[in-house]
């Protein structure tokens, strides 16, 4: 490991952070105020990325480069367990039950079929990327 991974995964995370505040800010005056959208669209939108981007540095090993800079860097920091994690809590503690549900459910449901997608559409990206 040398110390231009690590600055490496310090762009993409910039980058990445500076996106999720741009939805946040983009999304703020949605007409679902009091829904966590935000949080709910860069996450499955990050988890479907993060599947391609997987399946992009598997078929081109020699890109650790861009799997640090895209998958660690940026879409680790696009994404946002804790701040999901936060509003559920937030969301509990004002007794919104249904709401609160609802937020993780989407959030687990919709992430894992995002990056389900995201793989099963491997043959027609490797043959795209042959």
């Amino acid at each position: 490991m040398t110390i231009i991974n690590f600055v490496y995964v310090a762009i993409g995370g910039a980058v990445g952070s500076m996106a999720r505040y741009g939805v946040s800010l983009a999304l703020a005056n949605s007409s679902l105020k009091a829904f966590p959208l935000a949080t709910l669209v860069v996450n499955i939108v990050g988890s479907f990325l993060l599947a391609i981007v997987y399946l992009y540095a598997q078929h081109h090993s020699s890109q650790q480069t861009l799997w640090l800079l895209l998958g660690v860097g940026l879409l680790g920091a696009f994404t946002t367990f804790s701040t999901f994690s936060l509003e559920v809590v937030q969301l509990l503690q004002q007794a919104a039950w249904f709401k609160a549900v609802a937020v993780a459910s989407l959030n687990f449901i919709c992430c894992i079929a995002a990056v389900a997608v995201g793989l099963w559409l491997k043959p027609f990206l490797v043959n795209y990327w042959n």
